[in-house]
């Protein structure tokens, strides 16, 4: 659908079965399989749930999501059921998307969820229970088949609450920096495949994934992984290996998500990310896209973010091996209603939100900062070059920051001298592990993992003060590599008094990424300067701020084999080890820049 057009006109739905509403309870009915077709025939099948006897006009607002695991989870997992919303006066349709649950057409993740969606809601809107108003939610794949829509800005469609998703796919779903997210990517493939495999005839393939799916760290450890059996198995639809393949950001990845349009999104947007989250990066890169480039300066203004401690599920105090305490179990069920009524009802109920609303690690409080730097945008400057307020910390050793016994420091003073460089080893059969065991996400004790010679510890003196680190922290280290290719993983790191190091956000670079056409010299000091995931935190008076550098972060990320042959296609007789330097002297001065609050935080 082109922008600044109407909608085409849909075919209309099938007719409508005689099937009676079912009582939810509270005056709440639901009408099950509601059938749609779409303008090329395909069938979309929805449930959907009615408020208790609506206003004098009859109408209400509807709300939709959009999904493919089933009409009947909706998105409960991390919001309230269908009939909550519902008895608090909206519509709320739940639909399965093309290919999966009742729907018709076949699944291929991303590829038809813009013009189904838009023609999904102008179906609704033309509906007699629907006053014309819909909004959408959801998050993860539930969020892109909101942003898809809205980028074919459908004229019912007035606000959308994207959660925990991202704008861009390569560079913030599959991808971090040129590393696969290799735990998430096969995962998720696992999941869906399974599925889809259901609806074969052939129940082999089928049996091999549900198989695999019981035994996940099986799968990460596969060499090659572009060739794993079981999700590579004839009859099966070609999106893993469609994604492995891809590596590089292209045309092919711009056709399944908004990276090259977000300008066509022009209505408001509520984003809700996590701290430990798979897709942070592609949640906080898609918030600070659209509040710089969507296509309206109403839109614009009126991106609102809410960010918690929490993983992809659930969005709780729990997050890893840590209880960031009640204030983390914000409310969000009402946060969204308060959102609803503000755009569908005109109720006001936003009026008064602030733009930011982030949860301080440390003290466990939210707060709301009156200036935010999540990520920086292609082609933009950088928050220090904005006058974003931070501090440098360099790394400094006398040669021997090799694990948590090492003597590797942080300090405020650049190197005034030939500092001797810190080694370390990477070495692809046993790499270097992910901040959670197995590549879980949440924050755990990296107290053990750190004595391991294999990675590099940098802390700084016991702080006198509290020092608030919120947003989004880069790196300029410069380094050798024995090796033409290699991987920088950097993790923050907070040393409390009592002992445990706990993990903050971290970042990769691969250097196919880091240096493009110019290459990674083997043995030459180049410089790497990247972005690490954004975080908030307040370190105490008596902790300690640190990193770690490692040359893995497996399953987390795929494993740099270290040669000629790509990641994906390479097997342990391609597996090379790699000895890599950093260096921190008085011309190659290695650091850490970290974005900082001033002040207290303040409480919204």
């Amino acid at each position: 659908m082109r922008a600044n057009t109407q909608p085409e006109p849909v075919a209309a739905s099938t007719a409508r079965r005689s099937v009676p509403r079912v009582d939810c309870g509270s005056g709440v009915t639901v009408e099950r399989e509601v059938r749609f077709r779409l303008s090329d025939g395909t069938e979309l099948v929805s449930d959907h749930y009615y408020p208790p006897e609506a206003p004098s006009s009859g109408t209400a607002p509807t709300l939709l999501v959009r999904q493919p695991y089933g009409r009947a989870i909706a998105t409960t997992v991390v919001c309230a059921q269908p009939m909550w919303f519902a008895r608090h006066g909206y519509n709320v349709v739940v639909q399965d998307v093309r290919g999966r649950g009742d729907s018709g057409g076949e699944f291929y993740p991303f590829r038809h969820e813009g013009r189904d969606g838009a023609e999904t809601i102008q179906w609704l809107a033309g509906r007699p229970e629907c006053n014309g108003r819909i909004g959408m939610y959801g998050f993860s794949y539930q969020g892109l088949t909101q942003l898809l829509a809205a980028a074919e800005r459908p004229p019912a469609l007035r606000c959308i609450v994207p959660a925990q998703t991202a704008g861009d796919l390569q560079r913030g779903w599959f991808y971090h920096h040129g590393a696969l997210r290799l735990a998430s990517t096969v995962g998720w493939a696992t999941q869906m495949l399974k599925a889809d495999a259901r609806r074969l005839s052939d129940p082999a393939p089928g049996a091999a994934l549900e198989a695999a799916w019981l035994n996940l760290p099986r799968l990460f450890a596969q060499a090659p992984y572009a060739s794993i059996p079981e999700l590579t198995a004839p009859g099966l639809e070609s999106y893993y290996a469609d994604w492995v393949h891809h590596r590089e950001p292209s045309n092919w990845w711009e056709s399944f998500d908004i990276s090259n349009r977000y300008d066509a999104i022009q209505i408001p947007a509520l984003h809700l990310l996590g701290w430990y989250d798979t897709y942070l990066h592609g949640s906080a890169h898609l918030f600070e896209s659209l509040r710089t480039h969507a296509g309206t300066a109403t839109a614009r203004d009126q991106q609102y973010l809410v960010a918690g401690p929490w993983t992809h599920i659930p969005w709780s105090r729990f997050a890893g091996e840590t209880d960031f305490g009640a204030d983390a179990s914000l409310d969000t069920d009402l946060l969204h209603l308060r959102w609803f009524d503000h755009w569908l009802k005109d109720a006001g109920t936003f009026s008064n939100e602030p733009r930011f609303r982030v949860f301080a690690q440390g003290i466990n409080r939210w707060h709301t900062p009156s200036q935010l730097h999540l990520a920086t945008l292609p082609r933009a400057p950088s928050a220090s070059e904005r006058g974003f307020p931070g501090c440098r910390l360099f790394l400094r050793s006398d040669g021997r920051a090799n694990s948590a016994k090492g003597d590797g420091r942080l300090d405020s003073t650049p190197p005034a001298s030939e500092e001797p460089r810190d080694t370390f080893v990477h070495e692809p059969e046993v790499p270097t592990g992910s901040p959670g065991p197995g590549g879980a996400p949440g924050q755990f004790n990296q107290t053990r993992s750190s004595q391991l010679n294999h990675l590099l510890v940098y802390r700084s003196a016991p702080l006198d003060l509290p020092v608030h680190v919120c947003g989004a922290p880069r790196v300029e280290i410069h380094a050798t590599s024995r090796l033409s290719s290699a991987d920088l993983v950097v993790k923050l790191v907070r040393h409390t008094p009592d002992g445990r190091a706990l993990n903050l956000c971290h970042g990769v670079a691969r250097s196919t990424w880091m240096f493009g056409a110019h290459g990674l010299n083997a043995d030459a000091v180049q410089r790497w300067d990247f972005e690490l995931e954004p975080t908030s935190c307040v370190f105490g008076a008596g902790e300690r701020i640190g990193i770690e550098i490692a040359g893995a972060a497996f399953p987390l990320y795929d494993r740099n084999p270290g040669g000629e042959t790509a990641p994906h296609e390479a097997s342990p007789r391609d597996w090379r080890i790699n000895q890599q330097q950093i260096i921190h002297t008085l011309g190659h001065p290695s650091s850490i820049w970290l974005p900082l609050v001033a002040g207290p935080p303040r409480a919204p």
